[in-house]
């Protein structure tokens, strides 16, 4: 996991002024929305005894731990102990942490790092998301493994005729070959275009209906985007699907894939239905084999896993994360686990 980076953690909608947790990167964040609307973003563990603060309530535009009443500001400062006498001076170690938060094509994003603010990696451009001619959905499901195996399932354009053979990569059937294909590297990012050439209408689910039975042509733009993010846009003449997906890692156990998926044809809001179920179950296909995967965690060595030239974004994603992880930008995730278990609690 990578710190210094701006983490997409739940979709905006899902914020109110009940306070919710959020499970990221082995801590607990609590989000709410304060009186003004805004979403305020805390370390989900009270300072005192470690309850959670997301089973608290707001009051005062202030969020009340559920364990001994204290009270907290949306800087996290600890302004009130009910048990106190009057006139008692608070302890600073009181305090708990707040995040630098934004909230931007329907995300909200926590800032997890130590860079001032001049210095961190900005929020990758989502540019269709206010395209007034792609219709969107969202939809997220969960996978019981390692981030990195999530992106990588994302990125791998070789997979999707075994994987996918009972929805939309029957198409690739008859031609799975991955024609070789340049990474181009970006600022924060890579990509890349590939092309189906032999493109075959497939047997079943919605998307038979926008193939030609004859061979067409499929293009695909395929990008990463630190530190979690993939975006696939499909072109198949006829239409166009962009899936933007943040793959929110949980614990090196556990991925949750947040995703906003915008199309340009059938944009009526009763088909919606019938993409979320068939993105349900592209999902379920990948699920059952990135689930299967040993090590969970991508290897760091280059050399531990067999590659071929279809793996070539696989590949430039390890390098990139590479890069990072030699640059100090690695969280070291049980010692991050234990200091965020036993670090603020009072003697």
């Amino acid at each position: 996991m990578l710190k210094n980076f701006w983490y997409a953690c739940e979709f905006s909608s899902a914020i109110t002024n009940k306070p919710k947790q959020v499970l990221m990167l082995n801590q607990r964040f609590v989000l709410y929305r304060n009186y003004q609307g805004e979403v305020v973003v805390l370390k989900d563990q009270c300072s005192h005894r470690g309850a959670a603060l997301s089973l608290g309530w707001l009051e005062d535009n202030c969020i009340r731990c559920p364990y001994h009443g204290w009270k907290f500001q949306g800087d996290g400062k600890c302004v009130e102990i009910p048990a106190n006498e009057m006139g008692r001076a608070i302890p600073a170690r009181a305090n708990v942490n707040c995040y630098p938060v934004q909230e931007k094509y329907g995300f909200v994003w926590i800032f997890y790092g130590d860079l001032p603010a001049e210095s961190r990696p900005p929020i990758p451009p989502f540019p269709e998301y206010q395209d007034p001619q792609m219709h969107p959905i969202y939809l997220e499901y969960e996978m019981q493994t390692h981030y990195t195996r999530v992106i990588e399932n994302a990125l791998d354009p070789a997979h999707l005729y075994a994987v996918h053979g009972n929805s939309f990569g029957a198409g690739m059937a008859q031609d799975p070959t991955v024609e070789d294909h340049i990474i181009k590297h970006e600022d924060w990012g890579i990509s890349t275009k590939i092309s189906y050439r032999n493109y075959t209408q497939p047997r079943n689910g919605i998307f038979k209906y926008f193939f030609r039975p004859q061979k067409t042509q499929l293009n695909a733009t395929i990008s990463f985007y630190l530190p979690n993010i993939t975006k696939i846009e499909s072109d198949f003449g006829r239409g166009k699907i962009i899936n933007y997906a943040i793959h929110v890692p949980v614990d090196n156990h556990r991925t949750i894939s947040k995703r906003i998926q915008l199309r340009n044809f059938f944009t009526y809001a009763w088909a919606d239905r019938l993409f979320i179920k068939f993105h349900h179950q592209v999902g379920l296909e990948d699920k059952i084999v990135t689930e299967s995967q040993i090590p969970q965690l991508i290897p760091d060595n280059l050399t531990n896993e067999v590659h071929v030239a279809a793996d070539a974004m696989n590949l430039a994603y390890r390098q990139i994360r590479q890069k990072y992880l030699a640059m100090g930008w690695g969280l070291n995730d049980h010692q991050n686990q234990r200091e965020y278990t036993h670090s603020s609690l009072m003697n």
